[in-house]
């Protein structure tokens, strides 16, 4: 038997021309907005490091600060041995003015821009690698510099000393503060450069309005409550600290 081979012819119809057309069109959008999204997070994430970045130009100025203090102190000194040795040539010595430092470095630091920042206190957890000045105020704009102070009283004083921070998937600011364990050791430098260890008591989650762990009331201790957001920010994360 012979076979008869059939072919279908396939005719371009202008709708089929229109689907087609408008299918490029959805492809070419598609990967326009990929392109636009993944720019937005690239610049995002570069914006992010930018404001951290100050953060970290702070604690590179106290630490300045304090390498000068050292070495006026050393300086100080120096007149002195002078002014004892002359004392044994001249009846009476000028004595000099020695100037006694007055800070360690915390309090405003004016970054290049102009803007001034004001740091009360450093906060430092080993176990994260975590090391942050905590300014003295709090809002957006801060926020995506450093830690920021959310109440209580000064840094290592008796009650509740409470420290907002950003939860950044980079594990920048408290992006790793989910991993503080009970037990681990949390350190908090003041103003006077007088350094306190805390111990983790405590981990929990609460709504954005539980404010309960802000309390004042900790029965004569001195405390730290870090706070960041979690569960894509519909909920707080909250570490209780208590001094060793």
């Amino acid at each position: 038997m012979n076979q008869i081979i059939v072919t279908e012819k396939i005719y371009v119809t202008p709708e089929l021309r229109r689907k087609k057309k408008i299918y490029k069109i959805q492809f070419a959008l598609s990967v326009f907005f990929m392109i636009l999204l993944f720019s937005y997070y690239i610049y995002a994430e570069y914006e992010r490091d930018k404001s951290e970045q100050v953060s970290q130009d702070i604690l590179t100025s106290i630490a300045q600060t304090k390498g000068n203090i050292i070495d006026n102190t050393i300086s100080n000194s120096e007149i002195l041995v002078v002014t004892v040795e002359a004392e044994n040539e001249i009846a009476q010595p000028t004595n000099p003015v020695v100037q006694e430092p007055q800070t360690d470095g915390l309090g405003v630091y004016t970054a290049e821009d102009g803007r001034q920042y004001k740091t009360e206190s450093i906060l430092k957890i080993p176990v994260l690698d975590l090391n942050y000045p905590i300014l003295s105020e709090q809002s957006e704009e801060l926020l995506k510099i450093s830690l920021n102070k959310y109440w209580g009283p000064a840094p290592n004083e008796v009650g509740n000393y409470c420290i907002v921070g950003h939860n950044y998937r980079s594990g920048k600011m408290f992006g790793n503060l989910s991993k503080i364990k009970n037990g681990d050791q949390v350190e908090l430098t003041d103003a006077s450069g007088r350094t306190l260890s805390y111990s983790v008591y405590n981990k929990f989650i609460v709504e954005p309005t539980d404010t309960d762990c802000t309390s004042q009331i900790t029965n004569g201790y001195k405390e730290l409550t870090l706070i960041t957001c979690t569960n894509q920010g519909k909920q707080r994360l909250v570490v209780k600290c208590r001094e060793i």
